[in-house]
Protein backbone atom coordinates (compact mmCIF):
# COMPACT_ATOMS: atom_id res chain seq x y z
CA UNK A 1 0.00 0.00 0.00
CA UNK A 2 1.70 3.02 -1.02
CA UNK A 3 0.27 6.15 1.03
CA UNK A 4 1.04 9.58 -0.70
CA UNK A 5 2.30 12.51 0.86
CA UNK A 6 -0.71 14.22 0.53
CA UNK A 7 -2.43 11.52 3.59
CA UNK A 8 0.17 12.00 6.02
CA UNK A 9 -0.61 15.47 8.13
CA UNK A 10 2.15 15.74 10.44
CA UNK A 11 5.58 14.50 10.61
CA UNK A 12 7.22 13.08 14.24
CA UNK A 13 10.54 14.17 15.03
CA UNK A 14 13.32 12.72 16.50
CA UNK A 15 13.22 12.36 20.70
CA UNK A 16 16.11 13.56 22.33
CA UNK A 17 15.39 11.17 25.37
CA UNK A 18 12.09 9.56 27.24
CA UNK A 19 13.70 10.96 30.82
CA UNK A 20 11.36 14.03 31.65
CA UNK A 21 14.50 15.16 33.67
CA UNK A 22 16.56 15.04 30.33
CA UNK A 23 13.84 16.78 28.08
CA UNK A 24 14.47 19.66 30.71
CA UNK A 25 17.64 19.66 30.47
CA UNK A 26 17.20 19.84 26.22
CA UNK A 27 14.73 22.36 27.44
CA UNK A 28 17.12 24.68 29.09
CA UNK A 29 19.83 23.89 26.88
CA UNK A 30 18.47 24.89 23.61
CA UNK A 31 16.75 27.55 25.61
CA UNK A 32 19.98 29.31 26.38
CA UNK A 33 21.57 29.00 23.17
CA UNK A 34 18.30 30.97 21.53
CA UNK A 35 18.65 33.49 24.06
CA UNK A 36 22.04 33.90 23.75
CA UNK A 37 21.61 34.20 19.53
CA UNK A 38 18.52 36.56 20.44
CA UNK A 39 20.98 39.14 22.59
CA UNK A 40 24.23 38.73 19.90
CA UNK A 41 22.19 39.26 17.30
CA UNK A 42 20.01 41.97 18.02
CA UNK A 43 22.67 43.96 20.05
CA UNK A 44 24.96 43.87 16.54
CA UNK A 45 21.46 44.95 13.99
CA UNK A 46 20.88 47.67 17.18
CA UNK A 47 24.41 48.91 17.10
CA UNK A 48 24.64 49.37 13.56
CA UNK A 49 21.49 50.77 12.42
CA UNK A 50 21.74 52.98 15.21
CA UNK A 51 25.56 54.41 15.15
CA UNK A 52 26.06 56.52 12.28
CA UNK A 53 30.22 55.39 12.40
CA UNK A 54 28.87 51.96 11.66
CA UNK A 55 27.28 52.68 8.09
CA UNK A 56 30.03 50.69 6.27
CA UNK A 57 29.40 48.56 3.37
CA UNK A 58 31.12 45.57 5.96
CA UNK A 59 28.72 46.79 8.53
CA UNK A 60 25.41 46.83 5.73
CA UNK A 61 26.40 43.10 5.47
CA UNK A 62 27.07 42.42 9.37
CA UNK A 63 23.49 43.57 9.78
CA UNK A 64 22.08 41.39 7.12
CA UNK A 65 24.01 38.23 8.20
CA UNK A 66 22.68 38.61 11.69
CA UNK A 67 18.68 39.07 10.57
CA UNK A 68 19.91 35.78 8.75
CA UNK A 69 21.52 34.14 11.84
CA UNK A 70 17.91 35.15 14.06
CA UNK A 71 16.01 33.73 11.07
CA UNK A 72 17.85 30.17 11.15
CA UNK A 73 18.03 29.50 14.68
CA UNK A 74 14.06 30.76 15.60
CA UNK A 75 13.22 28.22 12.14
CA UNK A 76 14.88 25.00 14.46
CA UNK A 77 15.13 25.68 17.92
CA UNK A 78 11.94 27.20 18.82
CA UNK A 79 9.54 24.15 17.95
CA UNK A 80 12.04 21.46 19.30
CA UNK A 81 11.91 23.70 22.80
CA UNK A 82 8.19 23.43 22.63
CA UNK A 83 8.40 19.75 21.91
CA UNK A 84 10.42 18.95 24.44
CA UNK A 85 8.51 20.78 27.26
CA UNK A 86 5.04 19.34 26.04
CA UNK A 87 6.56 15.65 25.53
CA UNK A 88 5.37 15.68 22.13
CA UNK A 89 7.38 14.66 18.76
CA UNK A 90 4.51 15.76 16.36
CA UNK A 91 5.46 18.90 13.72
CA UNK A 92 2.57 19.43 11.42
CA UNK A 93 2.75 19.10 7.14
CA UNK A 94 2.96 22.59 7.29
CA UNK A 95 4.82 23.23 9.57
CA UNK A 96 7.46 20.65 8.40
CA UNK A 97 7.91 22.03 4.85
CA UNK A 98 7.98 26.01 6.49
CA UNK A 99 11.16 24.56 8.44
CA UNK A 100 12.50 23.05 5.07
CA UNK A 101 11.60 26.48 3.37
CA UNK A 102 12.86 29.03 5.33
CA UNK A 103 16.54 27.33 6.24
CA UNK A 104 17.09 27.02 2.98
CA UNK A 105 16.22 30.32 2.10
CA UNK A 106 17.92 31.66 5.12
CA UNK A 107 21.07 29.39 4.49
CA UNK A 108 21.67 30.00 0.94
CA UNK A 109 21.39 33.73 1.22
CA UNK A 110 23.86 33.22 3.96
CA UNK A 111 26.13 31.30 1.64
CA UNK A 112 25.75 34.64 -0.88
CA UNK A 113 25.64 36.89 1.43
CA UNK A 114 29.25 35.60 3.20
CA UNK A 115 31.05 35.43 -0.38
CA UNK A 116 29.77 39.14 -0.89
CA UNK A 117 31.58 40.06 2.12
CA UNK A 118 34.34 38.40 1.21
CA UNK A 119 34.49 40.43 -2.07
CA UNK A 120 33.97 43.27 0.20
CA UNK A 121 37.53 42.68 2.10
CA UNK A 122 38.85 41.94 -1.26
CA UNK A 123 37.99 45.29 -2.19
CA UNK A 124 38.75 47.18 0.73
CA UNK A 125 42.51 45.82 1.01
CA UNK A 126 43.49 45.26 -2.33
CA UNK A 127 41.57 48.14 -4.59
CA UNK A 128 41.12 50.86 -1.84
CA UNK A 129 41.41 53.45 -4.11
CA UNK A 130 38.33 52.18 -5.96
CA UNK A 131 36.26 51.22 -2.44
CA UNK A 132 33.97 53.68 -2.37
CA UNK A 133 32.98 53.82 -6.00
CA UNK A 134 32.69 49.92 -6.36
CA UNK A 135 31.15 49.48 -3.03
CA UNK A 136 28.77 52.46 -2.95
CA UNK A 137 25.56 52.61 -0.64
CA UNK A 138 23.16 51.36 -4.05
CA UNK A 139 25.55 48.32 -4.97
CA UNK A 140 25.84 46.68 -1.38
CA UNK A 141 21.83 47.26 -1.14
CA UNK A 142 22.14 45.01 -4.79
CA UNK A 143 24.59 42.91 -3.60
CA UNK A 144 22.27 41.65 -0.16
CA UNK A 145 18.97 41.80 -2.44
CA UNK A 146 20.43 39.50 -4.50
CA UNK A 147 21.61 37.24 -2.19
CA UNK A 148 18.31 37.19 -0.18
CA UNK A 149 16.28 37.30 -3.77
CA UNK A 150 18.78 33.50 -5.05
CA UNK A 151 17.86 32.32 -1.17
CA UNK A 152 14.16 32.50 -1.76
CA UNK A 153 14.78 31.02 -5.20
CA UNK A 154 16.49 28.30 -4.13
CA UNK A 155 14.18 27.90 -1.47
CA UNK A 156 10.98 27.81 -3.37
CA UNK A 157 12.55 25.15 -5.63
CA UNK A 158 13.96 22.86 -2.97
CA UNK A 159 10.79 22.87 -0.56
CA UNK A 160 8.71 22.40 -4.01
CA UNK A 161 10.27 19.57 -5.08
CA UNK A 162 10.98 17.87 -1.95
CA UNK A 163 7.67 18.10 -0.51
CA UNK A 164 5.91 17.04 -4.21
CA UNK A 165 7.38 13.57 -3.68
CA UNK A 166 4.53 10.61 -2.24
CA UNK A 167 6.25 9.94 0.94
CA UNK A 168 5.58 6.37 1.59
CA UNK A 169 8.26 5.09 4.46
CA UNK A 170 6.20 6.71 7.20
CA UNK A 171 6.46 10.54 8.53
CA UNK A 172 9.17 9.25 11.35
CA UNK A 173 12.04 12.52 10.67
CA UNK A 174 15.58 11.30 12.16
CA UNK A 175 16.16 15.32 13.24
CA UNK A 176 15.02 17.66 15.77
CA UNK A 177 13.85 19.38 12.36
CA UNK A 178 12.57 19.37 9.11
CA UNK A 179 15.60 18.20 6.80
CA UNK A 180 15.50 17.30 3.56
CA UNK A 181 17.50 14.88 3.57
CA UNK A 182 16.05 13.27 6.21
CA UNK A 183 12.25 13.61 4.56
CA UNK A 184 14.15 12.00 1.21
CA UNK A 185 14.50 9.14 3.38
CA UNK A 186 10.53 9.11 3.76
CA UNK A 187 10.04 8.61 0.14
CA UNK A 188 9.50 6.16 -2.57
CA UNK A 189 12.69 4.11 -4.30
CA UNK A 190 13.43 6.21 -6.97
CA UNK A 191 11.09 9.40 -7.10
CA UNK A 192 13.50 11.08 -4.90
CA UNK A 193 16.49 11.35 -7.90
CA UNK A 194 15.09 14.68 -9.12
CA UNK A 195 15.83 16.32 -5.46
CA UNK A 196 18.93 14.80 -5.41
CA UNK A 197 19.82 16.01 -8.45
CA UNK A 198 18.80 19.61 -7.08
CA UNK A 199 20.66 19.26 -4.36
CA UNK A 200 23.71 18.54 -6.31
CA UNK A 201 23.44 21.78 -7.76
CA UNK A 202 22.61 23.94 -4.86
CA UNK A 203 25.97 22.28 -3.28
CA UNK A 204 28.36 23.35 -6.69
CA UNK A 205 26.82 26.45 -6.39
CA UNK A 206 27.94 26.32 -2.40
CA UNK A 207 31.32 24.89 -3.83
CA UNK A 208 31.85 27.90 -6.14
CA UNK A 209 31.28 30.43 -3.53
CA UNK A 210 33.34 29.06 -1.00
CA UNK A 211 35.79 28.73 -4.06
CA UNK A 212 35.40 32.73 -4.91
CA UNK A 213 36.08 33.28 -0.98
CA UNK A 214 39.44 31.01 -1.19
CA UNK A 215 40.83 32.87 -3.98
CA UNK A 216 39.64 36.16 -2.71
CA UNK A 217 41.45 35.65 0.32
CA UNK A 218 45.06 34.43 -1.54
CA UNK A 219 44.88 38.06 -3.17
CA UNK A 220 44.04 39.81 0.54
CA UNK A 221 47.26 38.07 1.97
CA UNK A 222 49.33 38.10 -0.69
CA UNK A 223 48.87 41.82 -0.55
CA UNK A 224 48.74 42.03 3.10
CA UNK A 225 51.83 40.04 3.86
CA UNK A 226 53.49 43.08 1.73
CA UNK A 227 52.55 45.58 4.09
CA UNK A 228 55.86 47.21 5.85
CA UNK A 229 54.38 47.42 9.46
CA UNK A 230 53.84 45.14 11.76
CA UNK A 231 51.15 47.17 12.73
CA UNK A 232 49.52 47.35 9.29
CA UNK A 233 49.45 43.22 8.70
CA UNK A 234 48.17 43.39 11.79
CA UNK A 235 44.70 45.39 11.31
CA UNK A 236 44.45 44.32 7.98
CA UNK A 237 44.39 40.33 9.52
CA UNK A 238 41.61 41.11 11.99
CA UNK A 239 39.48 42.76 9.57
CA UNK A 240 39.46 39.14 8.01
CA UNK A 241 39.66 36.63 10.74
CA UNK A 242 36.46 37.16 12.28
CA UNK A 243 35.01 36.50 8.56
CA UNK A 244 37.32 33.14 7.95
CA UNK A 245 36.58 31.96 11.03
CA UNK A 246 32.35 32.22 10.27
CA UNK A 247 32.82 30.71 7.11
CA UNK A 248 35.20 27.68 7.75
CA UNK A 249 32.15 27.10 10.66
CA UNK A 250 29.01 27.84 8.44
CA UNK A 251 30.18 25.89 5.19
CA UNK A 252 32.40 23.10 6.66
CA UNK A 253 29.42 21.71 8.87
CA UNK A 254 26.61 22.09 6.30
CA UNK A 255 28.38 20.37 3.35
CA UNK A 256 29.20 17.60 5.67
CA UNK A 257 25.52 17.72 6.90
CA UNK A 258 24.28 17.29 3.09
CA UNK A 259 27.27 15.12 1.84
CA UNK A 260 28.59 12.59 4.03
CA UNK A 261 28.31 9.14 2.97
CA UNK A 262 24.98 6.97 4.18
CA UNK A 263 27.53 4.41 5.75
CA UNK A 264 28.43 7.33 7.84
CA UNK A 265 25.40 8.00 8.89
CA UNK A 266 23.72 7.58 12.62
CA UNK A 267 21.12 9.63 13.90
CA UNK A 268 23.57 10.77 17.05
CA UNK A 269 26.19 12.57 14.02
CA UNK A 270 22.99 13.99 12.03
CA UNK A 271 22.17 15.47 15.04
CA UNK A 272 25.74 16.88 16.27
CA UNK A 273 26.15 18.14 12.21
CA UNK A 274 22.68 19.92 12.66
CA UNK A 275 23.15 21.71 15.69
CA UNK A 276 27.04 22.59 14.29
CA UNK A 277 25.35 23.83 11.40
CA UNK A 278 22.03 25.27 12.38
CA UNK A 279 22.23 26.55 16.27
CA UNK A 280 26.14 27.51 16.85
CA UNK A 281 26.64 29.82 14.43
CA UNK A 282 23.68 32.28 15.00
CA UNK A 283 24.96 31.51 18.75
CA UNK A 284 29.29 32.20 18.41
CA UNK A 285 28.99 34.80 14.76
CA UNK A 286 28.13 37.70 17.10
CA UNK A 287 30.60 36.66 19.75
CA UNK A 288 33.36 36.32 16.32
CA UNK A 289 32.65 39.69 15.12
CA UNK A 290 32.13 41.70 18.40
CA UNK A 291 35.10 40.51 20.13
CA UNK A 292 38.11 41.71 17.63
CA UNK A 293 36.57 44.46 16.55
CA UNK A 294 36.96 48.13 18.31
CA UNK A 295 34.30 50.02 16.87
CA UNK A 296 31.44 47.52 17.17
CA UNK A 297 32.53 47.32 20.94
CA UNK A 298 32.53 51.23 21.19
CA UNK A 299 28.83 51.50 19.52
CA UNK A 300 27.84 48.47 21.69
Amino acid sequence: QMSNSSFINEFLLLEFTDMWELQLLHFLLFLSFYLAALLGNILIITAVACDHHLHTPMYFFLLNLSILDLGIITTTVPKSMSNSLWDTRAISYLGCASQVFFLFFLCSAECLLLTVMAYDRYLAICRPLHYGSLMSSRACVKMAAAAWGTGFLNAVLHAGNTFSLPLCQGNVVEQFFCEIPQILELSCSDAYLREVVALVVSLCFAFLCLLFIVASYVQIFTVVLRIPSEQGRYKAFSMCLPHLSVVSLFVSTGVFAYLKPPTLSSPALDLVVAVLYAVVPPVVNPLIYSMRNKDLKEAL
